[in-house]
């Protein structure tokens, strides 16, 4: 990212060199391309405290809404403010930042606020509770160097938003000629809406967002952004790698013009009505002007009742709450089932109609998956049902 003289020159006088987690390689990534903006670096304790009391950046740096801290923890006792770190990622040196101070969150606290529970069994409250270190530090990026390697390729904020930019005039221009057959330009008002996802995409999600499109509060036009979140999750999920794999085989099977690909290195908390907030910002960030927010997005249930910890439409409700101050619509997804009379419906008209619902479990398909069993294509694309089969 930096030429090698200053590469160099940034590097020489570096305190000490630190190897990053995984989570905080995704969260360095997001700071040195922008995903995270307005944000340039690790929360300050103040920035902190106030995301997590109010969900908003402190007034002096704007009183921005922000859904979820952004932080880098520590174990040390040894770094402190005023120290400049290099951080690598293996071999590959990746940015440099200043620490501007060390605190000691109240991670109860921090817990509630943001996740609803303190307990350890919410997966969000367990990796504050054991995995993030004893102090978090603010610290300033005084320079990217590398992105991280990984097996998929995660574009900028600037590449995704020049692909959409290039998307939608294509889409504009296409079949606009005059009188006389020549093509010509207009500038039409388009929205972009995003579609998050952190596990493999079946028949229902393609389902819902291709029909987003079809949204009343969204401009003729549109196309999906389809922003899947490759970083760490829940213990239980599958592999970013193997998701990964499982998105680019249904990319080329279906090769709809209305659907754009590309990958977000993030790292989930499974925070429900916070983590909606922190998608729909995120990806305004990347050039999307509407978000899909689907039931229990980003929910998590107690890893011992079972129980749900938000209520299917709380992140809904909190999203449309802040939406207009945000800057994105939100775009309700449907409540879409399949049936046999009419393949997929909204799960009023199948009632209405009386038609007759099939459905399949997460855990029915993945014992048949697992079994070798057929997996029935109205639910399942056969590429991403193969692409599981020869990698879980």
């Amino acid at each position: 990212m930096l030429p090698a003289s200053a590469h160099a020159a940034l590097t020489a006088d570096v305190d000490y060199t630190l190897q990053l987690t995984p989570r905080q390689l995704c969260d360095m990534e997001l700071l040195m391309n922008g995903g995270f903006s307005p944000l340039t670096g690790f929360m300050n304790e103040a920035s902190y405290s106030s995301v997590v009391e109010r969900m908003r950046l402190p007034e002096s740096a704007g009183n921005h809404l922000f859904g979820l801290p952004v932080v880098f923890d520590t174990d040390s006792e040894e770094l402190q403010p005023g120290h400049k770190v290099l951080f690598k990622d293996g071999d590959r040196d990746i940015a440099v930042v200043k620490f501007t101070d060390k605190y000691l969150p109240n991670k109860v606290v921090e817990t509630l606020e943001c996740y609803g529970t303190s307990s350890i069994e919410h997966p969000g409250a367990l990796m504050v509770a054991t995995e993030r270190g004893k102090y978090y530090m603010g610290g300033e990026v005084l320079g990217g160097l590398n992105l991280p390697v990984r097996d998929f390729v995660c574009a900028t904020p600037k590449e995704v938003r020049e692909v959409l930019r290039n998307s939608l005039l294509k889409n504009t221009l296409e079949g606009q000629t005059n009188t006389n057959g020549q093509t010509t330009q207009t500038t039409t008002q388009t929205d972009v809406v995003a579609f998050q996802c952190r596990n493999p995409i079946h028949r229902a999600h393609y389902e819902l967002f291709t029909r987003a499109l079809d949204a009343p509060n969204l401009d003729s036009g549109s196309v999906v952004l389809v922003h899947p979140t490759c970083g760490p999750t829940q213990a239980d999920d599958i592999s970013g790698t193997t998701r990964y794999k499982t998105y680019e085989v249904l990319k080329e099977e279906t090769h709809n013009p209305r659907t754009i690909w590309a990958y977000l290195p993030y790292s989930m908390h499974m925070a429900g009505p916070r983590e909606a907030v922190q998608h729909a910002m995120i990806r305004k960030n990347y050039g999307c002007t509407a978000f899909i927010i689907g039931r229990d997005m980003a929910g998590s249930k107690s890893s011992i009742s079972g129980d749900d910890y938000y209520g299917a439409y709380d992140a809904r409700d909190k999203l449309m709450e802040v939406s207009e101050e945000l800057g994105v619509k939100a775009v309700p997804s449907l409540n879409l089932v399949y049936t046999e009379e009419e393949g997929y419906v909204t799960a009023d008209y199948a009632e209405e109609k009386k038609l007759t619902k099939k459905s399949l479990s997460g855990t029915k398909f993945r014992k048949a998956l697992r079994a070798g069993e057929d997996i029935p294509e109205w639910f399942a694309f056969p590429s991403v049902v193969k692409v599981l089969r020869e990698n879980i």
